[in-house]
């Protein structure tokens, strides 16, 4: 692969970073209400889609309903609520063309760095450029006055894998589901999937449909999930869709189901064991008689101390009750030339592994962010309104939600950001940047206690114990936080070759 150095640099006003769901949003969303502004979508892949281009294991899916998964300004049309990668795909792409967005994404593009210049209110990015022919990569150079970084929290090109003893002595083949191989074959093949989160839930039903079913599916868990089931078509929105017209009963549906899906997380948290009861009665009904629901499905933990696990139309239950699947809990001793063995002294046997273990946490692709020269630890920053970062000018991440649908915040979010494009032009400021109470706790970003979440930790930025410092994860909460006054005195504003104020001072002294 060859490197080459270029001197052209373009500057746009606006720097979007990914085209996944969260970049073509907010793309769409500036380009209607930021006409004036000059906007770039750099994608390092050579496909829009982000996470739902990426993984292609079978049944990839969403786990959140696509009338709040999907745009508020784009109806879901779709009748599956619950709804597939392709699906998705096609949604996104609809939504590209729709909003004239095709000639602002720049396939290939990956930022490798970001320096942030005071003197000059810009953010100079270092890109590495793919060439889709040829595959050689040049360097090159952009300049922003903003980044809007939609670059989601894991590492597209390594997925989580802890280390199994033995792993090299099996005779089959291991695989990860985010590097999920082409075309492969596991038809009549006995699969073992190690993880019990919503990609294990999701692939246990989905191989064994179709004529290249498995011949048998195990998911094997060292600890349970909670698992619901759901309704893949949502009547009540196919009914309101039906009296109200596509904009209308999709808008009616979309507000139905933030407050339901808010209901269900605050009763589940406020009420834990008759959340646990509730559960557990659905997972009997389910289940053949006499399966042992509590060594399989009890948790040691609270519903939505992790994030509960979607079955739609109880798809997974469905496998295990024709006995094509099954459920072990256990713990892995090693691998071995023939399967797995465990502490019990069982040995599962296997032609096909699926390490279904989880992502690895990383924000921004973990390209360096400088400051004036100097490095900026984002684990160290603080998220202000969960979008912007402390000590980092002209920034903002997008982050969704982890107990409802991601692109609920998303939206709220661009509408943040455009209210505070507008309130720095109105007043010829050219920065922007939270400064963080000094002394003030803090804690993880991430709300939940799964594995992922408490790895992420290590890795992500923190969030205060109070507003405009908590990371809310409700929609109504961010509502009001997002929709109010643009500034307060934790957000400090500058003119561009003006010093910035000290951390001290109110922004309303000099608004």
């Amino acid at each position: 692969m060859t490197v080459q150095a270029t001197r052209g640099v373009d500057e746009f006003d606006i720097v979007i970073i990914g085209a996944g769901i969260s970049g073509i949003g907010a793309a769409a969303y500036f380009r209607k209400e930021l006409p004036g502004k000059s906007i770039v979508i750099l994608e390092a892949r050579d496909n829009i889609g982000g996470t739902w281009d990426l993984f292609r294991y079978p049944g990839i899916r969403s786990d959140s309903d696509l009338h709040t998964f999907g745009y508020a300004f784009k109806p879901w049309r779709h009748e599956n609520a619950i709804a597939d990668a392709p699906l998705i795909l096609e949604y996104l792409r609809e939504t590209v063309e729709e909003n004239h967005l095709t000639n602002l994404i720049r396939y290939g593009h990956r930022v490798v760095r970001s320096d942030w210049s005071t003197a000059d209110s810009t953010w100079t990015l270092t890109l590495d450029v793919a060439d889709p022919t040829t595959g050689a990569t040049t360097t090159k150079t952009i300049r922003t006055g903003w980044v809007f970084a939609a670059t989601g929290y894991y590492r597209y090109d390594q997925g989580y894998a802890p280390e199994f003893p033995g792993r090299d002595d099996f005779a089959g083949l291991v695989v990860h589901p985010q590097h999920w191989p082409e075309n492969l074959d596991y038809k009549d093949k006995n699969v073992v999937i190690i993880g019990s989160g919503a990609t294990a839930v999701t692939m246990v039903p989905s191989m064994l449909k179709g004529e290249g079913a498995a011949q048998h599916v195990t998911m094997l868990q060292r600890t349970p999930t909670y698992i619901m089931s759901m309704p893949r078509v949502d009547s009540v929105a196919l009914t309101l869709t039906r009296l109200l017209g596509a904009e209308r009963g999709y808008a009616a549906t979309r507000f139905k189901n933030i407050w339901v899906e808010r209901a269900v997380v605050k009763g589940l948290r406020a009420f834990p064991r008759a959340g646990r009861a509730m559960i557990r009665r659905d997972n009997i009904k389910r289940l053949p008689k006499g399966f042992d629901v509590d060594k399989h499905f009890h948790p040691p933990y609270n519903p939505w101390d992790q994030r509960l696990c979607l079955a739609p139309d109880g798809d997974f239950f469905e496998a295990i009750a024709r006995g094509d699947a099954s459920v072990v809990t256990d713990k892995i001793v090693r691998f071995t030339p023939d399967g797995i063995l465990l502490e019990s002294g069982e040995e599962l046997r296997a032609d096909i592994i699926v390490t279904a273990t989880g992502l690895t946490m990383r924000l921004f692709d973990g390209m360096p962010i400088v400051v004036d020269g100097e490095p900026v630890d984002i684990t160290q920053s603080v998220a202000y309104r969960g979008m912007l970062l402390s000590g980092i000018p002209n920034w903002a991440m997008a982050i969704g939600y982890t107990t409802s649908s991601w692109t609920l915040k998303i939206s709220l979010m661009c509408r943040y950001f455009i209210d505070l494009m507008r309130h720095m032009d109105e007043h010829d400021y050219a920065q922007a940047v939270p400064v963080a109470v000094p002394g003030m706790e803090h804690r993880s970003v991430m709300d939940l206690q799964s594995g992922y979440a408490k790895r992420g930790a290590a890795v992500l930025p923190k969030q205060g114990p109070t507003a405009p410092w908590r990371m809310a994860m409700s929609y109504q909460e961010d509502a009001k936080a997002l929709r109010g006054p643009v500034a307060d005195e934790h957000l400090v504003f500058s003119r561009r070759s003006a010093v910035l104020r000290p951390a001290h001072e109110s922004v309303a002294a000099h608004v």
